[in-house]
């Protein structure tokens, strides 16, 4: 049995350890080491395919190592057995290190209400989210909040507006019944200005959008609001 590949999220999480500590002091004995491999197997505590050997120590102060073959201010080639997505998340982040941090910020604070968000979720999207998979599952189930995405639609009703709110694109004059009632919702909030101590989702914090504008909305980093999309309409 072979343990799963590491994660955009457990990547992200290990450059910016790397990025922490002198290459010099990346080893299976260091503190930092140790903690982050306890930490990723709170990631993945429910995993059905790891052995004991599941992002021990050892294995993350090598995945340290991987990243010294992309850094060009490290001597040396660092372990050259490195994975593709190890150069994605490489060269996404690698610059803006400010970012980085946040992210991982992010994904360390996410960890612990991860009971939040036990919907499935699409792999094609999860892998288009920098952010990785946690945030990403986090997002789209304050987004799916059926209680306040009904509401937000009953308001949009009685206004006779169920259309996006970028585009104006309306289902229902498309598609005629079968596109009756349906919109997408985008949840305006940043992931870095998440609230993770009880906060909950307003229905001010929702907008209604086609499924296209919502793509886009997502594209950039930082998203993009509504009325900037709004301006990028050809």
């Amino acid at each position: 049995m072979r343990n799963p590949k590491w994660s955009r999220d457990e990547l992200i999480l290990a450059l910016d350890l790397y990025f922490r500590i002198p290459s010099s002091k990346i080893s299976s004995t260091n503190e930092e080491v140790i903690k982050l491999s306890q930490l990723l197997n709170q990631i993945s505590s429910s995993d059905q395919f790891k052995d004991q050997t599941f992002r021990n120590p050892n294995g993350v102060s090598m995945k340290l190592n991987n990243f010294k073959r992309l850094d060009p201010d490290v001597k040396g080639p660092g372990l050259v057995r490195g994975g593709k997505l190890e150069e994605i998340i490489w060269n996404e982040f690698s610059n803006n290190r400010d970012s980085l941090f946040e992210v991982a910020s992010m994904i360390k604070k996410a960890i612990y209400v991860k009971d939040e968000y036990s919907l499935v979720h699409s792999q094609e999207e999860e892998e288009y989210f920098p952010e990785g998979k946690l945030l990403f599952r986090l997002h789209k189930n304050r987004e799916r909040d059926s209680n306040l995405v009904k509401k937000c639609k009953e308001k949009a009703l009685i206004k006779g507006e169920l259309h996006c709110s970028v585009c104006g694109f309306d289902f229902y004059k498309t598609y005629g019944e079968l596109g009756k009632g349906f919109i997408e919702c985008h949840h305006t909030v940043p992931i870095s200005k998440y609230d993770f101590n009880g906060g909950k989702t307003k229905l001010s914090d929702l907008i209604l959008v086609c499924s296209n504008c919502h793509r886009m909305l997502h594209r950039r980093r930082p998203w993009l609001t509504a009325q900037e999309l709004k301006k990028l309409l050809v």
